[in-house]
């Protein structure tokens, strides 16, 4: 069974920066590719950042381009994001998810499995 576990939320002011960590028990990992969707309550779950198996291809949402960072260590099955600049309109709760595929996916359907998300809140 794939465990997705994301660490590293919490409450930051804006301007500040917070590094996301997602932790994958799985050992085909390394072979597909990942992302970051975020939450708000009543609205619906969007895309964040995706990359690929290889690491050599990532893909943001505009709302978040230039300001955040996807990585991956296929090594130790961890994919990360790195959030700088952060607004107020990026609190939401953040997920981490493994794709059925290998390219990137802004797709939600695309998404087979899920962590239990984690709280970013920013503070004006």
């Amino acid at each position: 069974q794939v465990q997705l576990v994301e660490s590293g939320g919490g409450l930051v002011q804006t301007g500040g920066a917070l590094r996301l960590s997602c932790a994958a028990s799985e050992r085909t990992f390394s072979s597909l590719t990942m992302g970051w969707f975020r939450q708000t309550p009543g609205k619906e779950r969007e895309f964040v950042a995706s990359i690929t198996w290889t690491g050599g291809s990532t893909y943001y949402a505009d709302s978040v381009k230039g300001r955040f960072t996807i990585s991956r260590d296929n090594a130790k099955n961890m994919v990360y994001l790195q959030m700088n600049s952060l607004k107020p309109e990026d609190t939401a709760v953040y997920y981490c998810a493994r794709a059925a595929k290998r390219g990137n996916t802004d797709n939600l359907e695309d998404y087979a499995y899920w962590g239990q998300g984690t709280q970013v809140t920013v503070s004006s």
